[in-house]
């Protein structure tokens, strides 16, 4: 079971991320760009990958994801809070925060945090 406040403990947790609402969502975002998304219809946290992850994740772990025809067209899938592993939405997020986060913060925060496991 995951909720919005573990993930938003985690998400704030990491530098320069920030919390807003998107289109009647909680919303997190590094460095203008959306991490993660939480539905308040679906009561769910909404991820983006590329095509191919979302469509493998929803192949091989159904009963975890799911998708809409709104969030498809955003190439976004979300997940089941009850059925949804923890650690393995947290190095998602952490990985999406990488690739989002500025090289400055980065940097900084790998030097500070050589041993950081999630």
């Amino acid at each position: 079971m995951v909720t919005l406040e573990e993930l938003r403990q985690f998400l704030l947790s990491l530098p320069d991320v920030s919390e807003g609402m998107s289109w009647d969502s909680v919303s997190f975002k590094a460095n203008k760009k959306v991490i993660l998304f939480w539905n308040a219809k679906y009561n769910a946290p909404v991820f983006s990958f590329a095509p191919e992850e979302n469509e493998f994740l929803l192949e091989v772990d159904g009963d975890t994801f799911f998708t809409t025809d709104h969030h498809r067209k955003f190439n976004c899938i979300l997940a089941r809070p009850e059925m949804l592993d923890l650690n393995w939405a947290k190095a998602k997020l952490y990985e999406k925060w990488r690739k989002l986060v500025s090289r400055k913060t980065l940097k900084q925060f790998d030097l500070e945090n050589p041993d950081y496991n999630i």
